[in-house]
Formats: C-alpha cells, sequence, structure tokens
C-alpha cells in the first residue's frame, strides 16, 4: 500500500468491449466477465490498485446501468465513490470528472487512472513503476503516462513515441518526455517502431495530479473545463447530482485527443509487467489454461460440458450444454443462450465487424 494520503484511483468501468462478442454484450460489458480465472475482469483489477490505494479512494466511474454490477462485484468500494454516466462519453470527460470528485474530498489529490479490464501478470513490478509514477506526479504539474514495453508487433493498440529522457528515476527506471502518439499503425509500421526502442503501446494508463489536469483541461479543453470546474465545490449529492446536465451539454472525445497529443507537460515512464488488455478471444486462449488437446474450455459456472475427439488448440466458452468437436482446431467457440459464435481463433479480431454488422441491422436483441 502505497503510504501518499492524497492517493486516489479511477477505474474506468464504462466501455463495451466488443471483439469479446457474444459474451460481451451492452448489458454485461467485458469488464463483469470471469475471462481468467474465477474472478471477473473488474474484481482483478480492483484489487490490483487496491494494492496501491485504499477501497475508501478507489473511485469507479462506469456507465448508470451499470451500477448495481459495480455495486456487487465491489462490495468494498464506498457506494457514493460509484459515478453514474447518464450516457457514454469516452475517456476524457470520465477522467476528469473522477479527477474533480477526487479533488473535492482533497484538493491535492494525485489520482492513478486505470482500466477494469486489463490485467497485469508481474505485480510486484507493477507496484513499483506506479509507485514512481504517482511521486511524479506528486512533485510536479506532469501528466504521466506509463507506457507499455511492446512485446510484438501489433495493430491493435496506439504507439508513444518516447523522446528525450528527463531523468533517472531507478537504476533501469528513466523518465521521459513524450515525442508523438500514432493511432493503431499497420503492422509494418509498427514493426518498425518497435525496432527504434523508443515505441511504447499506449494503455491509457495515467497518473496525475487533480490540479494538473484540471489546468491541462483549461488549457485545451475549455467548454469541457467550464462545464465541470464548479464541481469540486459541490457535496456527494451535488456532485452526482450535477453530472446528469453536464453530460447533456460535453462532447465525446478520448482523452488522448482532448489533452495527451497537445499537452506539453506529457512525460512517459516504460512499464514492462506483462499488461495485457485481454482484447480478443485468441488473447483469451493464450491466457488460459490448455488441457492435454491444447483446449481451453471456459465457463461461468465450473460444470462446462464438452466432447472433444481430434480437436486440437480450440477456445471454448460453454453455456449450460453439451458441446461436441470433432476434427478441428484453432477454433472460437463461445455459446450463449441466444447467439452461437464459431471463428478461426487467428480472426478473433474481426468479431467485432459482426458486432458492426447487427448495428446497422439495427439487432439490438443480440447486442
Amino acid at each position: 500500500m502505497n503510504n501518499n494520503k492524497h492517493l486516489y484511483a479511477v477505474l474506468l468501468a464504462g466501455g463495451g468491449g466488443t471483439r469479446l462478442w457474444p459474451k460481451s454484450r451492452d448489458n454485461y460489458p467485458k469488464q463483469f466477465l470471469k475471462l481468467t480465472g474465477e474472478k471477473s475482469m473488474m474484481q482483478i483489477a480492483a484489487e490490483r490498485i487496491n494494492r496501491l490505494v485504499d477501497w475508501s479512494n478507489i473511485i469507479v466511474v462506469t456507465n448508470q446501468k451499470y451500477v448495481k454490477e459495480v455495486n456487487k462485484q465491489l462490495p468494498k468500494v464506498i457506494k457514493e465513490n460509484i459515478i453514474a454516466e447518464p450516457s457514454k462519453k469516452d475517456t476524457a470527460l470520465a477522467m476528469l470528472v473522477g479527477a474533480l470528485y477526487a479533488k473535492s474530498k482533497d484538493k491535492n489529490a494525485v489520482i492513478i487512472n486505470a482500466a477494469s479490464d486489463h490485467i497485469v501478470s508481474n505485480l510486484k513490478e507493477f507496484d513499483r513503476v506506479m509507485n514512481k509514477a504517482v511521486m511524479t506526479a506528486e512533485k510536479h504539474l506532469y501528466l504521466v503516462t506509463v507506457g507499455i514495453t511492446p512485446t510484438y508487433p501489433t495493430s491493435a493498440f496506439g504507439y508513444i513515441k518516447a523522446g528525450k529522457e528527463i531523468k533517472k528515476l531507478d537504476r533501469d527506471l528513466s523518465l521521459f518526455k513524450v515525442d508523438s502518439f500514432t493511432e493503431k499503425p499497420k503492422l509494418a509500421t509498427a514493426a518498425a517502431f518497435i525496432s527504434t526502442g523508443r515505441y511504447f503501446w499506449n494503455a491509457n494508463m495515467y497518473v496525475w495530479s487533480a490540479k494538473a489536469i484540471q489546468k491541462s483541461f483549461s488549457k485545451h479543453m475549455s467548454q469541457m473545463h467550464k462545464l465541470t470546474k464548479h464541481l469540486e465545490k459541490l457535496s456527494v449529492a451535488q456532485f452526482h447530482q450535477a453530472i446528469k446536465e453536464i453530460y447533456q451539454n460535453a462532447e465525446a472525445t478520448s482523452i488522448d485527443y482532448a489533452i495527451s497529443e497537445k499537452a506539453n507537460n506529457l512525460v512517459l515512464i516504460p512499464g514492462d509487467f506483462g499488461w495485457n488488455d485481454v482484447g480478443d478471444w485468441k488473447v483469451v486462449y493464450q491466457l488460459g489454461k490448455k488441457n492435454n488437446e491444447g483446449n481451453v474450455v471456459l465457463g461461468e459456472d465450473q460444470d462446462v460440458q464438452i466432447l472433444t475427439q481430434k480437436a486440437y488448440g480450440n477456445l471454448i466458452h460453454g453455456n449450460h450444454r453439451l458441446i461436441a468437436l470433432y476434427g478441428v482446431k484453432n477454433l472460437v467457440v463461445v455459446d450463449t443462450k441466444e447467439v452461437l459464435l464459431i471463428c478461426p481463433k487467428d480472426n478473433a479480431q474481426d468479431v467485432k465487424k459482426l458486432v458492426n454488422q447487427l448495428k446497422e441491422e439495427d439487432r439490438k436483441e443480440y447486442l
């Protein structure tokens, strides 16, 4: 646990996770699913943050229709610390509102922003890097991003280029100015980026003081700043009530477009702690426990029924009925009450295209 009494965390839990359809749905998205064990993605993320931040200082920003599920899955989070968004407005407003809520409780608040649907395998290293980020944000008016050290070229993530080294934070950890952002480049470009050793995956993992991020919004997103600046002076009840009108009038934009790409006080600390965003079913397979045939078998309950012969390297997500596979390999098979998904594992990223088609056809019952 970090001993900084001014330390808060904003856990973002309003996303959709469409590449994990049909399990991840609009009414029960990715962060609430048990994809890597007996706990949901959000429970794992909250417990990881709790290694640094006391439960009383953890703030969850989520859609209003998910509040009940957040309460159920995270009973240690104070109910008043769950901010219910009336509509989805992307990460800029969510992070600003979370920071202002922390500032309403503590004018010297320093905030760790974290996704509710990512995993980390090396928790000790995660703690070390985040503590250095917190110390940096506490001492300076920096916006600190933790850039993930890439392990392979991919077009699934954005990339951050590290510029000039500012200083050493530890014998093997440095603080850099941020040179540029590139949003999801082509695979060849991503490979070229990685070969330089100067590029890092953008995991939207930010640490800043409430004062620093509010000042940045005042400079770069003046309209959103004007809409929200009174929040820090409100009581808890008034704060939650005021959110409704703010969300009606605020634009939807990401923190990267709103602030990060414009700010001249953005700095980067590399993070190499086994980060993964569990972005599609192939990743779920890679993280899962394989049986003797190399199949990964999952389900919301422990009693998933399968029957396989000559079936290898498949991901099978069951739903209370027998799933039988014969003579197939490297497939994703996800069975739900309304939908059965079958696709090659290597095309798992393209599941989003099916979701987009359902949206175009207005088949909301499957979304």
